[in-house]
């Protein structure tokens, strides 16, 4: 079985999900109004949104597309977008932001239309979009859904009838090749029939996905039952729900499986959402996510077999979440690569993690979440 751990999708494949795919409607958090705004309100129409905006002694607060905005002074000095001070070809800052102000403030602020201009005390302007300045805001990125998704168990997963790309397709096409994204996008994972059983195809349908990442097994393996490195994965033990290269310190963000050859019995795939587990917990036990999301945990990876001698160690919490959004990113969960931690953790998370864990891991064990499938 030929087994790739991929890198994150290319910014161009992103490009072919747009034109013609349609994402279920996902609803908007709802945010509490900030802090009571002071009177001096600048107020003005733009278009058909209106904008008000007040300087204060440290910063600089926005009221638009139904948002209010703070912004430090020094931030948005350092974040202008002029030609002296941003290389829009390559997308890098060139200004020295120690060379800015820590105390500066803009001179005059102005709106045209929907661009605001601030004038520094030394006679630079920078000019922000109203839009802009929400997209990157704070509390734009608290509103902001990073990917649509559709958490899934046994029964939703076989209603949706999520169908298999041709392998030809995928490999010819770039419909098949946005057939493919859409589903692996949407239910994290994806099926294509009719592989060849070989290390040049399996390649070559990897390398259509994204860049494959180098790692201490190589560029792309072979593996079976034979022991022949240190992991459960090379014997003929069954292998619990988990998640892979816990013990990097970025996990794979997609791996590829394609069996080659398969005699006797067993060899069945177990797949489950982890994120619908996720969303469980949050629901039914909010204080255990909290955990799950807050307290970082040691994964380890011991080799000594043969000629491979490796170590390796990563560190973070079973759940990762976005602070801005809470939004849930990646789950590291191996409990055979997972070292123990002290009850006394930190004077504020008095907890023994393993035991929150036991909750997350009740949540993926039903067999109501699980896909049993082959890849036979």
């Amino acid at each position: 079985m030929w087994y790739h751990r991929l890198s994150h999708l290319h910014g161009r494949l992103q490009d072919l999900l747009k034109g013609g795919v349609i994402y279920p409607a996902l609803p908007q958090p709802n945010f509490k109004s900030l802090l009571p705004l002071a009177v001096h309100w600048h107020h003005t129409a733009s278009k058909s949104l209106t904008c008000a905006w007040q300087q204060h002694e440290d910063h600089f607060e926005l009221k638009y597309a139904n948002t209010v905005m703070r912004f430090d002074y020094v931030w948005l000095r350092d974040h202008c977008r002029s030609a002296s001070c941003y290389n829009s070809k390559t997308h890098q800052r060139s200004l020295d932001t120690a060379s800015v102000d820590l105390c500066i403030k803009p001179k005059t602020i102005r709106l045209d239309e929907t661009t605001l201009f601030f004038t520094w005390p030394d006679g630079h302007v920078t000019k922000y979009d109203l839009n802009w300045l929400v997209k990157n805001s704070y509390e734009g990125q608290k509103q902001k859904v990073i990917q649509p998704r559709i958490l899934w168990n046994a029964e939703i997963y076989q209603q949706a009838q999520v169908p298999s790309v041709d392998c030809q397709s995928f490999l010819e096409t770039n419909e098949g090749l946005k057939k493919f994204l859409q589903n692996f996008l949407l239910y994290g994972i994806a099926f294509v029939e009719n592989v060849p059983p070989t290390q040049e195809h399996t390649e070559k349908l990897a390398e259509r996905i994204s860049l494959i990442r180098e790692t201490i097994y190589g560029r792309m393996w072979y593996f079976t039952s034979d022991f022949s490195r240190g992991d459960t994965a090379y014997t003929k033990l069954a292998l619990d729900r988990h998640t892979d290269t816990t013990y990097f310190q970025e996990p794979c963000g997609i791996q590829v499986f394609h069996c080659l050859k398969h005699e006797g019995t067993g060899g069945r795939t177990l797949l489950v959402d982890g994120f619908y587990a996720a969303e469980q917990v949050l629901q039914k036990a909010p204080e255990e996510f909290e955990l799950l999301s807050k307290v970082p945990l040691k994964h380890e990876y011991i080799e000594d077999v043969g000629e491979c001698h490796n170590h390796m160690i990563g560190v973070g919490p079973v759940l990762n979440i976005y602070p801005w959004n809470k939004e849930l990113y990646l789950i590291r969960l191996f409990k055979e690569k997972q070292n123990t931690v002290s009850r006394q953790w930190n004077s504020s998370l008095q907890c023994d993690i393993p035991e929150r864990i036991l909750t997350y891991r009740h949540f993926i064990s039903g067999t109501s979440i699980e896909h049993k499938g082959s890849l036979i």
